[in-house]
């Protein structure tokens, strides 16, 4: 094949995420020495024993052959029930399709509602993956700026729109901001998004993460219209409510049956169809919910209120997060920018902390989301990003030595200046 020849994916940047995830990996085998690994948001705790259980029931007796690409029927009636009772969305299992993980889901939500020449509508600071899967999709993402408190500003979303605008993105709890939309911001999004004949995508894999307030679905707004008019799809995660994340489950609630019959489509042509032992673990996981995400919400939560405060109080982290599991902060106060910052994080403390930049990268790309360059929105360039639902011992280390650096850093900094 011609090398003149560039695919859209191999014009598309790596994630900043998997960079820092291959650097620590690389820094422990290096140095012998574990790393303290604030850069990933995978869990310390576990699924309940229920889930394990029924997962290896379901192999051991036999229950490992395909179910339909759409899922197990059993776990989709359990979903609607789910939706219905906890978020007020009102789905059907015709609607509904389980998919190998929420990040699954999404790319293949947005090859369902992608078309030539299609734009979508995400924020400055957004978490890689949306990016990565909308230009790959054959979106062109346009990027708009958030408001005061990294907050969406819907007449700035308004003027940023333009007539091939066809989706607009939203994410709440929001990674990597923690950001929080309550139901009037949430309406006024929605009713921009009518008004204007977009698709919503409302991505809540954060939805049992709040600390001060209760989570709205954004599809809860619209179930007293037909669902042939409705124009949100939803997409949620077991990985994040249970502590599920290597089992890879997810599951998107369409709109209506139209969008759900070309998914369809798209994972026929994707993955055949989700593992069958985790679907009867994710029955378990649904069946147990009440309990065990009120508890891995607490875990998170302390977290948050007792190891992250001396972060607010070193004036790092403007305000604790309202919900998910990260925080922004600016180490502008170092005089380091932030890749500098997580390089000698990790090399002098063996911290991993993602950089800020990564989450604002701006892409040119052409009518084919193919990018021919990109560069990063200069007011995130000292911005990191850490995870607070790590082990509790772990997390304080890490915010302990981080803390040091950022001092040894002004140590150094006065030390020229003098």
């Amino acid at each position: 094949m011609s090398r003149d020849i560039l695919s859209a994916a191999e014009s598309i940047p790596s994630s900043c995420l998997h960079r820092i995830f291959r650097a620590a990996e690389r820094r422990e085998v290096e140095s012998g020495a574990e790393v303290v690994k604030l850069h990933v948001g995978d869990p310390y705790f576990n699924p309940s024993d229920d889930v394990a259980d029924a997962f290896v029931d379901a192999v051991r007796r036999g229950d490992t052959k395909y179910t339909g690409v759409e899922g197990l029927g059993e776990l989709r009636e359990a979903v609607v029930d789910k939706l219905r009772t906890d978020n007020e969305v009102d789905s059907a299992v015709s609607r509904l399709l389980i998919t190998p993980g929420s990040c699954q889901g999404l790319a293949a939500l947005l090859q369902t509602l992608a078309e030539p020449g299609a734009e979508i509508l995400i924020p400055e600071l957004h978490w890689p993956v949306h990016l990565q899967q909308a230009l790959l999709a054959g979106f062109r993402p346009v990027l708009y700026p958030l408001g005061p408190g990294l907050r969406p500003d819907p007449e700035v979303i308004a003027a940023a729109a333009t007539e091939r605008t066809r989706v607009l993105l939203v994410n709440s709890p929001a990674n990597p901001t923690g950001v929080v939309l309550d139901q009037g911001e949430l309406r006024t999004l929605l009713d921009l998004a009518r008004g204007r004949g977009w698709h919503v995508i409302s991505d809540e894999a954060y939805e049992h993460f709040l600390y001060d307030s209760e989570h709205t679905s954004v599809a809860s707004l619209e179930r007293d219209v037909p669902p042939a008019e409705r124009i949100v799809h939803s997409v949620f995660s077991f990985s994040k409510s249970f502590a599920m994340t290597g089992y890879r489950l997810g599951y998107v609630a369409l709109a209506d049956d139209r969008a759900a019959d070309v998914m369809k489509v798209v994972q026929e042509a994707n993955i055949i169809g989700t593992s069958t032992p985790v679907q009867y673990a994710g029955i378990a996981a649904l069946n147990s919910r009440a309990e065990s995400t009120a508890v891995n919400r607490k875990k998170v939560q302390h977290n948050r209120d007792v190891i992250l405060s001396p972060l607010v109080e070193a004036g790092l982290l403007r305000e604790l997060p309202a919900g998910g599991w990260y925080a922004m902060l600016d180490v502008a106060r170092t005089g380091l920018d932030a890749e500098t910052f997580a390089t000698r994080l990790l090399e002098s403390k063996g911290v991993a902390v993602v950089p800020g930049e990564g989450f604002a990268m701006r892409p040119d790309a052409d009518d084919r989301g193919r990018v021919r360059s990109h560069d990063y929105a200069p007011w995130a360039r000292h911005l990191v990003r850490v995870a607070f639902c790590v082990d509790p011992t772990s997390l304080e280390t890490g915010v302990t030595r981080l803390l040091e650096f950022v001092d040894e850093c002004g140590d150094g900094a006065n030390v020229a200046a003098g």
